[in-house]
């Protein structure tokens, strides 16, 4: 088991009812890690074993990556246990959020086949990237979730817990107010959305010419981001595709209303957002930031995402 050296009270009590449920079966070793380098030693000599990953959407990308880096992903078989703020790659999975029956899954399930996207830059994505209004909303609830993530049975400011990851963050109890992050993000995008002319290739043809102004593009592994939002609703990750999703409402008017739908998980009906399906999609023209997962990068002018078919197995309900 992959643990956060930074882990909160409450994520270690949910890693400990976790344990409680394996070590009735299985024999269990826990590595704790605190950045890239010790999650590199940590992997080390797993290649037999299966590696449960303790943590959100970040924690299993963050995993995936160092593995692909290593040569050591293909063949091998992940388990998640979901401890983080918006869990979508679990959900994608049908995991569920209970410490104790996501470990019952560990045991009882069974190892499935599981698609993964990967950049020109050998980058990748487990779940969904996305550009434009999509990865403002997430840059900004990044900056929210910071600021309302839970510090366990404290109200106000302080220095709680493990490391320096719970310093400054508010919250109340057991409630995790880090899930609002993302809906903030969104309200504040749909003020002020971003608009870029692209274009962008699925599979070789052209779907989106750069006289077109896109408000928002998403290549979808998963279904779901920010903790829910059905950004590509029908997306699979076991299907060796991915679904691009691109938005392109004309006016100010209908740009807000489209981020606005998108929150509540309506986007998909609106008139200018479309649908492609495909297994390389290239986007290139105004410069852009991306949102992998999370995990933030750019300005880039260009960038290709392939889709690698069964790239890894993830342990799913029977």
């Amino acid at each position: 088991m992959i643990t956060n050296s930074a882990a909160g009270s409450a994520d270690r009590e949910a890693i400990n009812k976790a344990l409680t449920v394996l070590r009735e079966e299985a024999w269990v070793e826990v590595r704790s890690t605190r950045d890239l380098d010790e999650l590199s030693g940590a992997l080390t000599g797993t290649a037999e074993r299966t590696v449960v990953v303790a943590g959100g959407d970040g924690s299993i990308h963050a995993v995936v990556q160092c593995l692909h880096d290593l040569g050591e992903l293909a063949g091998r078989t992940l388990a998640l246990l979901p401890l983080g703020t918006g869990n979508d790659f679990a959900r994608a999975l049908g995991i569920p959020r209970s410490a104790r029956k996501a470990a019952r899954i560990v045991l009882e399930g069974h190892s499935r086949p599981t698609d993964l996207i990967v950049d020109d830059e050998g980058q990748v994505t487990v779940n969904n990237v996305h550009i434009g209004a999509g990865a403002d909303a997430g840059q900004r609830g990044a900056r929210w979730k910071k600021r309302l993530q839970v510090v366990s049975g404290v109200v106000g400011v302080g220095p709680v817990g493990l490391g320096p990851a719970n310093l400054g963050h508010i919250g109340l109890g057991p409630t995790n107010l880090g899930k609002l992050g993302y809906p903030i993000g969104a309200l504040q995008t749909a003020i002020s959305p971003p608009v870029l002319n692209l274009r962008i290739e699925v599979d070789g043809e052209v779907v989106a010419e750069p006289d077109e102004k896109i408000l928002m593009v998403a290549v979808g592994n998963g279904p779901t981001v920010g903790g829910g939002t059905a950004l590509t609703p029908d997306a699979d990750p076991h299907d060796g595709l991915v679904d691009v999703l691109i938005a392109t409402p004309a006016s100010l008017l209908d740009q807000v209303g489209y981020v606005l739908r998108l929150q509540a998980g309506s986007h998909e009906t609106h008139a200018e957002a479309r649908f492609v399906r495909g297994r390389s999609i290239t986007v290139s023209g105004t410069p852009f930031d991306c949102n992998s997962d999370g995990e933030f990068s750019g300005p880039v002018g260009e960038r290709t995402w392939q889709v690698l078919p069964a790239a890894y197995s993830m342990v799913v309900p029977a």
